[in-house]
């Protein structure tokens, strides 16, 4: 009989594996035999895939390749809507004091434009105490128990916020890890920022990153919000955008 891919090398194997979409070879290569198996569950695999499609860290920092293959792979804000262009939508638990949220172009009455040419809108905040909240489904997004509770991937906040010129305000950030029962596992909260009227508009990054959480995280629950400090009918209170949660490789 004619020599199967049994007899092929092993590199050459692993060349062909390489070509296969990643989740047919977890889902059904990895099935085949136990040499097949070992290949997908040893790292030799992974590197090679991570080098064709570009994903690459020094070895030293990767400890299993197959989760950080996947994980960069999934890359990206897990925040929806978040700068305004969809008005409020996905956005829950809103609190509107005063008048309420708004949200403006950039760079808005006595403000200044963003860092970034990406970003166009934002949501200000009025004369009492604005909130709004966005919870997000770890396992609707992809990120499957095994690994949120053995790898317990790193989980990076970043919010931006700004005042205008002409008004004092206050900003606040709150994230929430939370269990399956929406037990709090892990918590972050900013101190409450104060920024004085006669500020110079810019904007800041806040970021917190999460790690070595424990198991059992199945949601982050996102809370921002502020007010101004005059009190002036309309919308002189914090300004925030480009809101984002990131799971990381």
């Amino acid at each position: 009989p004619a020599p199967g891919m049994e007899s092929l090398p092993e590199a050459v194997l692993i060349q062909i594996l390489a070509s296969i979409p990643a989740v047919e070879l977890v889902l059904v290569c990895r099935l085949v035999c136990c040499q097949w198996k070992n290949l997908v569950d040893g790292a030799a695999l992974w590197i090679l895939k991570c080098q064709q499609e570009g994903l690459t860290r020094a070895e030293a920092d990767v400890e299993n390749w197959q989760n950080f293959y996947f994980l960069s792979k999934k890359r990206r804000n897990l925040i929806k809507n978040p700068c305004g262009e969809e008005g409020l939508e996905h956005w829950g638990e809103v609190e509107n004091g005063g008048d309420g949220w708004k949200i403006e172009e950039l760079p808005g009455d006595f403000g200044k434009e963003f860092p970034s040419e990406e970003v166009h809108k934002y949501f200000v905040t009025s004369y009492e105490w604005c909130r709004k909240a966005q919870v997000i489904d770890l396992r609707a997004e992809g990120y499957w128990e095994e690994l949120m509770d053995t790898t317990q991937p790193k989980i990076m906040v970043r919010d931006w916020y700004a005042g205008r010129s002409d008004a004092g305000c206050l900003y606040e950030l709150c994230v929430k890890l939370l269990s399956e029962n929406e037990d709090v596992l892990a918590e972050y909260k900013s101190e409450t920022v104060t920024i004085p009227q006669g500020n110079d508009a810019s904007w800041t990054e806040i970021s917190h990153t999460f790690s070595s959480y424990g198991p059992g995280v199945r949601f982050v629950r996102f809370e921002h919000g502020g007010q101004d400090t005059l009190f002036w009918q309309g919308w002189y209170g914090a300004r925030v955008t480009s809101s984002s949660v990131t799971v990381e490789p």
